[in-house]
């Protein structure tokens, strides 16, 4: 749960509609795959330039899971 939540904690800051940030976490036996979706509009500020912003959101979802003895995914659905 807290990997959901941090994700959901840094999508909101970065999209222009807030409440239209949605993660669901798609549990395995040692990983899980977090599902995130935004709104059509604030897709690219998630992915960022040449995905930068999207590549440190993985990072930083890896390091955490890690952490946790877990391993993470993370998907930016459309």
């Amino acid at each position: 749960m807290p990997l959901k939540d941090l994700i959901h904690a840094i999508a909101v800051e970065l999209v222009d509609h807030p409440d239209q940030v949605d993660v669901v976490e798609i549990p395995g036996d040692n990983n899980s795959v977090i599902e995130l979706r935004v709104a059509k509009d604030d897709v690219g500020k998630v992915i960022g330039k040449e995905g930068r912003t999207a590549q440190s959101m993985r990072t930083i979802l890896t390091a955490v899971s890690t952490k946790l003895g877990r391993r993470a995914h993370l998907d930016i659905v459309d």
